[in-house]
């Protein structure tokens, strides 16, 4: 599946099929994240229930921290 994901077009395996998959893809599920979905963002709750469509847009956003 096609997504665009924080600017750059990306190919994504058919199996991710929520955004909650999509982080965990990614490997930042476990980390503080803010995730909007075609210019809505996504709560927690949110990202276990929205599905993925071809051509969706998303921004992902996650906290590092240190000092």
């Amino acid at each position: 599946m096609k997504l665009t994901i924080n600017g750059e077009e990306q190919q994504i395996p058919e199996t991710v099929e929520s955004v909650e998959q999509l982080l965990a893809h990614f490997n930042v599920a476990h980390k503080k994240s803010v995730v909007e979905k075609n210019g809505e963002i996504l709560t927690k709750p949110e990202q276990k229930e929205s599905l993925l469509n071809e051509n969706d847009r998303l921004e992902i956003v996650h906290f590092v921290g240190g000092g």
